[in-house]
């Protein structure tokens, strides 16, 4: 089914990654770096399904080559823990196909990304068939309206006059000077260093002690820039996605639909506890039948039922069976069992049905994360001993310190893939850590161990349902045939009475999830396995109706001629 799943990454030096790599990695092609000199070829790596590159309107048309763009992304970033690219990483629907996924994935990156003015390169991977992705890198720099690259930041000054203190960029202080504007330098006084306006430094002979003006630490961001980095953006990237996803399922005709919002934004609270876990609590609040509980609720239901059957049996055995009022008590009460057992039966099996495709869905789910994080783990310590080579490798070795620095990136790219995965798994199962995912095998544990506790339970109900079928029979082979239907028209008569104490009896245990549904096949499988027809009872019902109306009829006082004059016809 289709799930949520985007996960937002930063493409940066500080952590080992480059533009180009990311690129090739995620279009299964070859891009040579000409920032470090590394060639990174992922032209044999397999899934790839589709990848395209979007540009804005100002962009320089040669960027349609992915080589390009991103070498002109490495060439303007000059710091060695530069934000070289901003990635999406985004579940596809599998309900639909390929075509589908480039048309919902192209009005995405349409509508929230070019047209703000990035620029991005996608791809979509299905590698076997069960998890189609899509990764999305863009641009963190804005565009000139020349296709030219937009500064992330500028220098702000912190200029000062009469007290007040504001930071101005060097266009805006050549305004801001003719207003009285000053920067602020670093003063000697005494053995102290302050910042002051020149003006005031001047009137009192003080010594400048550095020539840099006072400025904000990280400088003024782009304006497009700080938006882009928010995370309200975020929020509403994450939204948008969610709405695109859902529009093409429903141009689709496909109902199943996704939600970007947490648990908790839903109004869904997590509470865990020891006894049942946080997983059949949260699937509780979810309205969703929770293995531990529905196993108690069942149990609990079956017994207490067991236990009234029993009772009932013992008393209607020391009854007097020879008259029909006791006799249609007894086949009533029989029946009124039946129908309950039959009902059990039926909440039973649909709990062992659901048990065992909830066993089916999760057991192939953890076994790829177990081997996912069996083969994380060996890409991790591969990692780790290229960079100690790397490390011990003298700078007069260049070609062994490309070499290794190309492998360093292609496994810092695989562990990125592998970890994606890792977290989409973790989303279908609602974890968000490696212990949660843990905790899962002994929950598969703990529905096994249900499954046969509901397949012994349904056992027993099976069992009594045909020792109440005995006495069933038992009991009405002892009727006199001419006794037929005055012993019907006596079960009729205390029929919906019990009827509706058995649907009381079973809210009680089911509480909203009381199916009236059920109920009906419940009752119709009772009088299956007596042998009874329905329609002859109901026939029958209707005879008992119209012989109720007129003794009420005949009963009523006569109050004119003419009622004289019917009851003489009737009574004729």
């Amino acid at each position: 089914m289709a799930i949520y799943h985007l996960e937002a990454k930063i493409v940066s030096r500080g952590s080992g990654r480059s533009a180009c790599a990311s690129s090739a990695y995620m279009s299964c092609s070859e891009i040579y770096n000409d920032y470090d000199g590394v060639q990174h070829d992922y032209t044999r790596k397999r899934g790839l399904v589709w990848e395209h590159v979007f540009l804005p309107e100002h962009a320089p048309p040669e960027w349609k080559d992915r080589k390009v763009l991103w070498n002109a992304v490495e060439a303007v970033e000059k710091s060695r823990d530069s934000r070289l690219a901003r990635e999406l990483v985004v579940a596809l629907p599998i309900e639909l196909d390929p075509g589908s996924w480039k048309e919902l994935l192209t009005e995405y990156i349409l509508e929230h990304f070019v047209s703000e003015g990035m620029c991005v390169d996608t791809a979509i991977h299905d590698t076997d068939g069960n998890n189609p992705h899509a990764h999305i890198l863009m641009t963190v720099r804005p565009l000139t309206d020349k296709g030219g690259w937009q500064n992330k930041t500028e220098k702000e000054y912190l200029c000062i006059r009469n007290g007040e203190e504001r930071g101005f960029t060097a266009s805006e202080f050549i305004t801001a000077r003719h207003d009285g504007w000053e920067k602020q330098y670093q003063y000697k006084i005494g053995k102290e260093k302050v910042y002051l306006p020149p003006s005031e430094a001047e009137r009192h002979g003080y010594e400048r002690a550095d020539k840099h003006p006072k400025s904000t630490r990280y400088g003024r961001q782009n304006p497009l820039s700080a938006r882009w980095n928010s995370d309200e953006q975020l929020v509403e990237w994450r939204a948008a996605w969610a709405d695109t996803v859902n529009r093409a399922l429903e141009r689709h005709g496909i109902e199943e639909r996704i939600d970007h919002r947490s648990f908790k934004e839903r109004g869904i609270t997590e509470q865990p506890t020891i006894h049942e876990g946080y997983i059949a609590r949260d699937l509780e609040k979810m309205g969703i039948k929770s293995d531990r509980c529905e196993i108690n609720r069942q149990i609990r239901a079956d017994n207490k039922l067991l236990r009234e059957i029993r009772k009932q049996v013992e008393k209607l055995a020391k009854a007097v069976s020879d008259y029909i009022p006791a006799i249609a008590g007894k086949l009533e009460t029989i029946r009124s069992n039946m129908i309950r057992l039959w009902y059990h039966a039926f909440e039973n099996g649909a709990e062992q049905r659901y048990l065992s495709d909830q066993i089916e869905t999760v057991k192939p789910v953890l076994r790829e994360y177990k081997a996912l994080n069996t083969k994380l783990q060996s890409k991790q310590d591969d990692k780790k001993d290229l960079i100690q080579k790397k490390e011990d490798t003298g700078i007069l070795n260049p070609v062994q310190l490309v070499r290794l620095s190309q492998q360093i990136t292609e496994l810092t790219e695989e562990i990125e893939e592998l970890t994606f995965r890792r977290s989409e798994l973790q989303s279908r199962l609602h974890c968000n850590s490696d212990q949660e995912m843990k905790s899962y095998e002994a929950y598969i544990g703990r529905m096994s161990q249900n499954l046969e506790r509901l397949e012994q339970q349904r056992e027993a109900l099976m069992r009594e349902i045909d020792s109440q079928a005995d006495q069933f029979r038992e009991t009405k082979t002892g009727v006199d045939p001419d006794d037929t239907f005055p012993l019907m028209d006596a079960r009729l008569m205390i029929r919906d009475n019990i009827q509706a104490k058995d649907i009381e009896s079973l809210k009680d245990d089911y509480g909203k999830q009381f199916d009236y549904i059920r109920f009906q096949r419940a009752s119709e499988n009772a009088d299956q396995k007596f042998g009874e027809d329905p329609d002859a009872f109901r026939a029958r019902g209707k005879v008992l109706i119209m012989q109720q109306r007129l003794q009420r009829h005949l009963e009523k006082p006569e109050t004119s001629s003419v009622s004289h004059e019917k009851h003489y016809h009737l009574e004729r």
